[in-house]
């Protein structure tokens, strides 16, 4: 199974509350691997598979720490697919026996991509335009948003501030500059 989601993230804030961590979604995958056990005789190898047997009906389920930078915790199912015994000898049947019991089994993990750190928007703002069929339109309006006060962290008690400017100038905003042109 195979599925990649590009749009979907997570976010989390770290100790440092200037700062962001963002993380795409995971990537699901099927793991199959196997164990085995060997013994020499069949009530040896009988009590081990015994021991293991009854927790898989049919998957023996794990909450597991994926990520700690992100704080993730996912139930992880490991799924038991088939057990096959082998009893071989060599030599005579009194000598060297080997009883082996493989026991074959699906993780369906999650794999993720890395963690990126950006710093925390504080002030949003946004021009307005009456007439964006014109060449050239002039901003009518600007809309700015911030946190007030403006120190505040994700657990302090805040509200927002909201200003409105009008404009008749026939300027702009210029993003390499960060000036109105």
């Amino acid at each position: 199974m195979f599925s990649f989601v590009v749009s979907a993230f997570v976010v989390t804030t770290n100790a440092d509350t200037t700062k962001l961590n963002t993380q795409y979604s995971p990537v699901p995958y099927d793991v199959s691997f196997q164990l085995g056990v060997f013994t020499s005789n069949s009530d040896d190898g009988l009590q081990i598979v015994e021991q293991i047997l009854p927790y898989f009906q049919p998957d023996y389920t794990v909450t597991m720490s994926e990520n700690s930078t992100m704080d993730t915790k996912r139930d992880i199912p490991f799924i038991l697919e088939n057990v096959s015994y082998d009893d071989s000898y060599a030599g005579d049947l009194t000598t060297t026996r080997r009883i082996e019991y493989t026991l074959n089994f699906t993780a369906k993990i999650y794999l993720y991509g890395p963690v990126s750190t950006s710093a925390i928007i504080k002030k949003v703002s946004a021009d307005l335009y009456t007439n964006t069929s014109d060449q050239s339109p002039s901003r009518q309006e600007r809309v700015t948003v911030q946190p007030n006060p403006t120190s505040a962290d994700k657990d302090d008690t805040y509200t927002y501030t909201t200003t409105l400017d009008f404009f008749d100038d026939g300027l702009n905003y210029d993003e390499g500059t960060g000036n109105d042109v």
